[in-house]
């Protein structure tokens, strides 16, 4: 079977690693590779052995498909460009800027019967994957993403940087309508918000409480599920996942609890969401995280910043 050929716009600190996984990646051929920082393209280029380009101008015809992770303000300018040359894409998070930009990318992408996919990485995260099965009957749902400041995502406020990665998770676990949406935030060390929480009813009766902050020392990051007969327990960064249920219709004792820890596979989740794209790539299959979701994720966490903008 012929590989891939894949091109990375954007080696910064997550394009180099979509790099290095590609370039290694037995079903791709990494290209090239497109920066305008062209010392750092440079040096990317030669830890894996790729050609480094300047502008999107310069990627070869014969070019299958691209990652896109450069800041989020371009991601419409060059996903649009590519798809227009018929290339396949897989587009980091935030999707767009506007839900505007991700409506014209997804039908331009249906137009040219190209894969969009968007890099929402959670979905691929082990833990994620293996919770799924026992997931039936959510009334409950606390989600915490805390972690230290980054200058890099200054452009951003925290909805857009790291909370829309829950939104997505939270709403592909629910799977109902959000009735109603409450949010509160503040700006601490830049100026977009730096720290918030969020709390979405759904019609089903469902409620999720979402925080997330870039004003924390380390990183915490956990998505905790109650249902009426189990409790499901995640851990993002540690790729854990524990599932507490009852073993009878009344719990008399802790005896009565049974305590799952299903064996997870050890899979970078940037691996498995790399090889999700390129199966779909090969395959003409529907990516897990469609141009659809990447655009609901984006719409959902506008709303949530224009709940906190309005107070």
């Amino acid at each position: 079977m012929n590989k891939l050929s894949v091109a990375v716009i954007g080696v910064g600190s997550l394009g180099q690693h979509h790099a290095r996984i590609l370039a290694a990646h037995p079903s791709a051929e990494l290209a090239a590779i497109v920066d305008t920082d062209a010392k750092r393209g440079e040096k990317i280029a030669r830890a894996y052995s790729t050609t480094a380009l300047s502008s999107i101008d310069e990627l070869p015809s014969s070019l299958n498909a691209a990652v896109i992770a450069v800041p989020t303000p371009f991601h419409y300018q060059i996903a649009k460009a590519l798809l227009l040359r018929g290339i396949h894409l897989l587009v980091e998070k935030p999707f767009t800027s506007t839900v505007d930009e991700a409506e014209e990318l997804i039908s331009l992408a249906m137009e040219k019967n190209l894969i969009l996919q968007v890099g929402h990485i959670e979905r691929f995260n082990p833990a994620i994957t293996a919770a799924i099965p026992f997931i039936n009957n959510p009334k409950f749902v606390e989600v915490n993403r805390l972690g230290p400041y980054d200058p890099r995502t200054s452009h951003i406020g925290v909805i857009l940087d790291l909370m829309i990665h829950d939104l997505d998770i939270v709403t592909s676990l629910v799977k109902d309508k959000i009735v109603a949406l409450e949010a509160y935030g503040t700006k601490v060390l830049s100026d977009h918000e730096d720290i918030v929480k969020v709390r979405l009813k759904f019609a089903g009766g469902c409620v999720a409480d979402l925080s997330a902050s870039r004003v924390s020392m380390e990183k915490y990051r956990r998505i905790r599920i109650f249902q009426p007969d189990s409790y499901i327990s995640v851990d993002y960064a540690g790729k854990q996942l524990k599932v507490y249920r009852k073993k009878q219709e009344v719990v008399r004792s802790l005896t009565d609890i049974e305590i799952v820890r299903p064996r997870l596979k050890n899979e970078e989740p940037l691996y498995r969401e790399l090889d999700h794209f390129i199966a779909c790539v090969s395959g003409g299959k529907k990516p897990l995280v469609s141009g659809e979701h990447g655009r609901d994720a984006l719409e959902l966490a506008l709303e949530v910043l224009k709940n906190i903008n309005a107070r």
